[in-house]
């Protein structure tokens, strides 16, 4: 599966890291990654491509004292790793000073870091691959008549592993995998044609979503949505399906984040301390989740993560920020270079019975909202302005599905605004949630 082990790449980031101390750089880090993977899509029972890869890459920083250069090579030899380092060094000593340049601090290090379990291999070659896209799509095609085509199904698999090391003792890295299967089904009913699609993605294959039943799925959504159309403009609540609440997570990350924080280009800049959020929410990063996608003992930086109260009772309690970015802000890096790690968005009022039938009853009359388009979201002012496709409810019942209408509000009062959150809670990435339900939202349509 890897030409090199997790001894030969430690030996290269050590190499690299010598060749730095030689040119005389103050401190250096380096990252040294493998890959494999494999990718399959069929259509209509025919393969349409077949992708397998196999990579590996170096990346190096180097510090001349507050002056940074980076290089990076897919050439592990000798030689190579030299000139990369000596590329990088050439880079640092002539580029601009910047003070907050630099490794983390040795207090933020992570020391001994656990494996979190990331890796998970799928012993799948291409044949078998192919055979189970079919299986998915074929489960898809029979789900009913209506199901007339499809843009297909896929079955990804991938497994990697690397090495971070840098000048101040650190060194730390594990393996990791990612494996997927998607489908993507069309209904037609006359001159009215929809589609939709579903996916699962798990570290490990065995917690991947039975092939035929996400392939019904996948149908049945692309089936419901036949016979769609406008509603009149109005404002009303709307629920965001799980996987869209994620989205709505995802937006709060960025806003959140050092980088844009300190370009003054977020509405939540000097938000630590507000209340954003209703009083029953929480959001929660905990990097130590056995196996979740999201897991990780260190960032990209190598800083140890922790686990967190990002958003407490609805007041913002952190943001996410990288050790150059902490620094511009006049604080500590939370180890999040690189992203979040498993947030989990959560009210305190949600109950085990809280399903998303229940969650329709809560809504009551109002929007169901299941695919969102375009990327109508300012993170400067927060406004939010996206197409959007889903159902409307009355009496808390889906009557019809909707489409070509669009939805706009601001982040802070649509956060601010949240009423409930499901217990039917879904991952995407590295975010947990359920479905969200806001008490009002402007509605564009007919």
């Amino acid at each position: 599966m890897f030409e090199y082990d997790e001894g030969a790449l430690r030996e290269i980031a050590r190499s690299v890291l010598d060749f730095s101390r030689e040119f005389g750089a103050s401190d250096a880090a380096v990252d040294v990654s493998e890959s494999s993977g494999l990718s399959v899509n069929v259509r209509k029972g025919r393969v349409e491509t077949i992708e397998q890869n196999r990579d590996k890459g170096i990346g190096v920083t180097v510090y001349v004292g507050q002056r940074r250069g980076h290089a990076s090579s897919t050439d592990f030899s000798a030689q190579a790793l030299r000139e990369t380092v000596k590329a990088a060094w050439e880079i640092a000593r002539h580029t601009a000073e910047d003070p907050c340049a630099g490794l983390p601090d040795e207090d933020t290090l992570a020391r001994n870091p656990e494996d979190p379990q990331l890796f998970h291999e799928w012993p799948i070659d291409a044949e078998q691959a192919v055979a189970l896209a079919r299986r998915i799509e074929r489960a898809a095609l029979d789900t009913s008549p209506a199901i007339r085509n499809s843009d297909g199904a896929a079955v990804s698999v991938s497994h990697g592993h690397f090495v971070l090391a840098n000048t101040r003792d650190f060194t730390g890295g594990y393996r990791h995998s990612r494996h997927t299967i998607s489908c993507s089904p069309i209904a037609r009913r006359g001159r009215d044609m929809q589609r939709d699609d579903w996916y699962s993605s798990r570290c490990n294959p065995d917690r991947l979503a039975d092939p035929q039943a996400l392939g019904r799925y996948a149908a049945e959504r692309a089936l419901s949505r036949l016979g769609a159309r406008r509603v009149p403009t109005q404002r009303v609540p709307v629920l965001f399906e799980a996987p869209l609440a994620c989205g709505l997570l995802g937006h709060f990350v960025q806003a959140a984040s050092g980088g844009a924080l300190y370009r003054h280009s977020s509405f939540l800049v000097d938000s630590l301390g507000q209340a954003l959020f209703p009083e029953h929410l929480d959001i929660v990063e905990d990097p130590f989740v056995p196996g979740e996608l999201g897991s990780a003992p260190f960032d990209s930086e190598g800083v140890a993560t922790r686990r967190r109260n990002v958003v407490e009772r609805g007041v913002v309690r952190g943001y996410f920020l990288s050790t150059y970015s902490a620094r511009k802000l006049g604080m500590r890096t939370t180890g999040n270079a690189g992203g979040s790690h498993n947030l989990r968005f959560a009210s305190r009022d949600t109950r085990s019975g809280d399903s998303f039938e229940a969650m329709l009853r809560k809504l009551d009359r109002g929007l169901l909202v299941t695919e969102l388009m375009g990327q109508g979201v300012n993170y400067v002012t927060g406004d939010y302005s996206r197409g959007a496709s889903g159902f409307w409810v009355q009496d808390g019942r889906i009557v019809h599905p909707v489409e070509e209408i669009t939805i706009a509000g601001n982040l802070r009062d649509m956060f601010g605004g949240i009423v409930a959150v499901g217990a039917d809670e879904i991952t995407r990435g590295t975010k947990h949630t359920g479905s969200v339900l806001i008490g009002e939202m402007a509605v564009a349509g007919s």
